[in-house]
């Protein structure tokens, strides 16, 4: 059977039983090698706590500071590391759509941009609506001013069979 891991645990105060133990003061300086007694007179002198921040040294080494800011600071910097993973969203339009319609399509391309999101843009073209491709390039020219306050182009317009793809990033 595998050994379950316990999760280390920082002891602090009359939870370190080693003795003597190295001690960094709560400005950072170096107190020595003393007992650990001694160490929890000076943490409680201070109004802080004596903590084992390095177990494995011989001696352990323990710093007196606030254990409960140091937590805090701890967790802190555990959810800084968070980032947005981008997603690539799509809005398709058609050459022939309305004013209300594009408008529309153009707010949600907005919305998601301010979301941290890429935005795929495609024209899709059907039947006799390949003839006027210049239309749907009009189209897509008319969506990237719309959208030039908030976005950039990260690849410009080009014709994919019977689509034109164009993909926006936010600024």
């Amino acid at each position: 059977m595998p050994a379950i891991e316990r999760k280390q645990q920082q002891r602090i105060n009359e939870q370190i039983r080693i003795s003597p133990i190295r001690v960094i003061g709560a400005d950072g300086s170096q107190l020595g090698v003393i007992t650990r007694d001694e160490a929890l007179e000076q943490a409680r002198a201070a109004g802080l706590d004596l903590v084992e921040v390095a177990p494995l040294e011989k001696p352990p080494v323990c710093r007196i500071m606030d254990f409960g800011k140091f937590k805090y600071q701890q967790k802190k910097r555990q959810h800084k590391g968070h980032t947005h993973h981008s997603k690539n969203k799509e809005i398709r339009l058609r050459p022939k759509i309305g004013e209300h319609d594009f408008l529309t399509k153009a707010g949600h391309a907005r919305k998601w941009l301010g979301e941290r999101d890429k935005v795929v843009c495609s024209v899709i073209f059907r039947g006799r609506e390949n003839a006027h491709v210049d239309e749907g390039f009009k189209l897509v020219q008319r969506l990237t001013e719309n959208l030039s306050d908030v976005a950039k182009v990260e690849q410009n317009p080009q014709m994919l069979g019977r689509r034109i793809v164009v993909i926006y990033a936010p600024k």
